[in-house]
């Protein structure tokens, strides 16, 4: 009879948020081997009787100041083989999406905690360690997926937004730029989503805009919405993004 194989078990972080109209994914610069000095996603083992979204909880925290104020799911498994030069590793990867953090400090295995664009962490050759760069593209597809049918993207948003703070929202998820007639007419006119406050904010020098919020009782991971709001084709080709790394710590 084959005995069962021991592994290791670690839990991997991809925390998303929208900054200055763009995607943003929280990273850490590593400060021990392997891979000491290169970019990673949050993350560490999980320790003896230990549940996996308690572990990733946990390595948020330490590495990063950050205890985890939005949604939190487990977005799929990764490994063993072949993923970490110490040896088999089975990763479990959790999505976190949020309007805003806390300020990020390092500490536990990092030497440092920031906010990078993701389009720069994409973009070949990855600046990220291990297979963290794919780890990170299958978080943003999950996200960009989610928010055509669910109402997902009010979790990026305050309690109260604009048409057009969502919208942009919806175009830094998405990478496309939406049309803003259109967008307005299907986000107000799809049932259960949204719905006005009475509220009114100046974005700019015309007529103060009116304040959304998600309709009171909605379970913004759960609900889908009908009809969905689909996202446009994706282009044929795009630049690659030539942003530096943010330094909002």
């Amino acid at each position: 009879m084959t005995s069962p194989l021991t592994i290791p078990v670690a839990v991997d972080i991809v925390a998303l948020t929208v900054i200055e109209h763009t995607l943003h994914a929280l990273v850490v610069r590593r400060g021990i081997e392997p891979f000491k000095d290169h970019l990673a996603l949050p993350g560490g083992f999980l320790r003896e009787s230990e549940q996996t979204e308690e572990a990733a909880a946990r390595e948020l925290e330490e590495e990063t100041g950050i205890i985890p104020p939005g949604h939190l799911e487990q977005l799929r498994s990764y490994g063993p083989e072949g993923r970490d030069p110490r040896g088999p590793v089975l990763s479990i990867a959790y999505l976190l999406l949020t309007p805003s953090f806390s300020p990020t400090r390092s500490g536990g295995d990092a030497a440092g905690a920031l906010w990078h664009p993701v389009d720069a962490l994409l973009a070949p050759p990855s600046p990220l360690a291990f297979d963290h760069a794919t780890i990170l593209a299958d978080g943003v597809e999950r996200a960009r997926s989610k928010i055509e049918y669910s109402p997902l993207a009010t979790s990026f948003c305050g309690p109260e937004f604009t048409i057009t703070q969502l919208r942009t929202t919806y175009e830094a998820i998405w990478g496309s730029a939406l049309d803003p007639r259109n967008f307005h007419r299907k986000a107000t006119k799809t049932a259960s989503f949204i719905e006005p406050t009475g509220g009114t904010v100046r974005e700019g020098a015309g007529r103060p805009a009116a304040l959304y919020r998600l309709v009171p009782g909605v379970d913004d991971t759960a609900f889908v919405l009908d009809p969905p709001l689909r996202r446009p084709p994706a282009p044929a080709s795009s630049p690659k993004s030539t942003s530096a790394p943010s330094t909002q710590e």
